[in-house]
């Protein structure tokens, strides 16, 4: 019942986002150019591997208010080492994932061994980060990154931007973990009723440090690989990526009192959001209503999630 009732979220979510496709199409010409999906595409990539991350922490009923300071303090620190110690293109990528980890970890223990509040928590360690950012470069870009570091955010493999295969390597490897494994299944309990997975036997402390440290890593990550694609480590990356990252997911099915959601309705969320911020652009609609517009979605996502469960009690 649980696994039809999740294909059919995932499905209406797709129906919606392949009408605003459509309308788009309609709209305007330049909406199905190459040039135009590549640019979706990418930017689709950077929020939805943020999402994923904030998606498995949703899951258990919280929430990471740091994942966009997160992805900023990583993107300037990556580009720190890569000019005054001239690490490389490959080993950062292996940098920033431990560094991910790491910030990720403090939210972990705050909340699952100290039992602190995760909103309140993820949004003063965000804050922590924002200001260790203009700490360290007072407001200015990092530039003279390395030449072969571009490729990351700026590179092709074929026909496919290098972003978009991050996004769907992870996407793979998340979407079976919750799925096939132990571990995806507590994280589910955990978030269905964490009293009950602890009876259980459910490490649920160790549950929740493992989801805010994944929502790290992958931030940090997508910090990383958007400063690859502006080629310089800008202060203010990542910024903007909180209401993002819950938005797609909050889209995709994911429940904000957790224990229901998938990966694949993520993805599906993030492509829809960045469908629409597109469109806004090519219908030249100011940038200021993106976020009404936004706002408008994600309540109605909500009141239909909410719809949801109060017919499946029924039923």
């Amino acid at each position: 019942m649980k696994n039809k009732f999740m294909k059919t979220k995932e499905m209406s979510i797709f129906i919606a986002l392949a009408i605003l496709c459509l309308i788009m199409s309609v709209s305007t010409s330049t909406f199905m150019t190459p040039y135009n999906i590549g640019i979706i595409a990418r930017q689709i990539s950077f929020i939805a591997i943020v999402a994923i991350g904030q998606t498995t922490v949703l899951l258990t009923g919280g929430i990471d208010l740091s994942v966009g300071s997160t992805a900023g303090l990583s993107g300037i620190l990556c580009s720190l080492l890569m000019t005054k110690v001239h690490v490389g293109p490959i080993s950062i990528i292996f940098v920033s994932l431990v560094l991910g980890i790491l910030l990720g970890c403090v939210n972990g223990i705050l909340i699952g061994r100290l039992k602190l509040n995760a909103f309140i928590v993820t949004l003063g360690v965000g804050e922590i980060y924002g200001g260790l950012i203009l700490v360290i470069t007072r407001g200015y870009p990092i530039l003279n990154l390395p030449e072969s570091f571009a490729f990351l955010g700026q590179g092709m493999i074929g026909l496919v931007p290098v972003p978009v295969i991050f996004m769907l390597v992870i996407t793979i490897v998340i979407a079976y973990l919750l799925e096939n494994t132990p571990f995806g299944r507590n994280i589910y309990a955990v978030g269905g009723n964490s009293i009950a997975a602890k009876l259980a036997g459910i490490k649920v402390e160790n549950i929740t440090l493992c989801v805010y440290m994944l929502s790290g890593m992958f931030a940090s990550l997508s910090g990383l690989l958007l400063t690859s694609r502006m080629n310089a480590g800008q202060p203010t990356i990542g910024a903007s990526w909180v209401m993002p990252s819950v938005t797609a997911a909050i889209i995709g099915g994911t429940s904000m009192s957790g224990g229901e959601g998938t990966i694949i309705g993520t993805i599906i969320g993030a492509a829809f959001m960045g469908v629409l911020a597109n469109g806004i652009v090519l219908l030249n609609i100011s940038s200021y209503w993106e976020r009404v517009i936004t706002g408008a979605v994600v309540i109605i996502a909500v009141v239909i999630d909410l719809i949801r469960k109060i017919r499946s009690q029924k039923e």
